[in-house]
């Protein structure tokens, strides 16, 4: 009898634990519609891995760039990010930079769904880098599209264009295209 009772309390422990494995799914979207984009939020977060080709230079760059930002109105964000970069040129030795840029972000309302936004970004700002002292004036517009894996977290990817000009008197420009992943976080504002 003891073997029997202890045996029906094991295959039962198993099957309560096999039960619990099979509905432990990890979240990968959440309903959100538009709550974390109203007036009075708040978001923080940023790329961890924008990686871009400037078309002068034929330089390769790869760029981390946090963000935070606040919500003057329902899907209008304005705010200010760091760029912190690496940039590779062939034959010449490594570049560091850095900047800050503010920006303004807007969500667009057609073609969202209830699990992620589209949005396009401005930015302008200035910056410098370890191979010289010119500050240069920085300009950039890119898309993306916010994907909401719980309420408050977006994974991001974004595809922008980007424009910096080292010396405003002379001709050194530098233009070129970016790609960009990275997450949000999105904090509710007092009411």
């Amino acid at each position: 009898m003891k073997r029997l009772l202890l045996t029906l309390v094991f295959v039962s422990g198993v099957l309560l634990y096999s039960n619990a494995q099979i509905n432990t799914v990890p979240q990968s979207s959440a309903d959100v519609g538009m709550k974390p984009i109203k007036k009075g939020n708040w978001m923080v977060g940023g790329s961890i891995g924008n990686i871009g080709y400037s078309f002068e230079a034929e330089s390769f760059n790869i760029q981390l760039m946090p963000r935070a930002g606040y919500f003057v109105s329902d899907g209008i964000a304005i705010g200010a990010q760091a760029n912190l970069g690496l940039k590779a040129v062939s034959g010449l030795d490594n570049e560091w930079g850095y900047g800050i840029s503010p920006f303004v972000r807007y969500y667009f309302p057609g073609g969202a769904s209830a699990t992620g936004r589209f949005f396009g970004q401005g930015d302008i700002g200035i910056g410098g880098s370890s191979a010289g002292d010119n500050v240069s004036l920085n300009v950039g517009a890119n898309v993306g599209y916010a994907h909401f894996i719980t309420q408050t977290v977006a994974l991001e990817a974004t595809l922008g264009y980007n424009y910096s000009k080292a010396n405003i008197n002379a001709g050194d420009k530098a233009t070129g295209l970016g790609v960009g992943l990275g997450f949000q976080i999105y904090l509710p504002g007092k009411r």
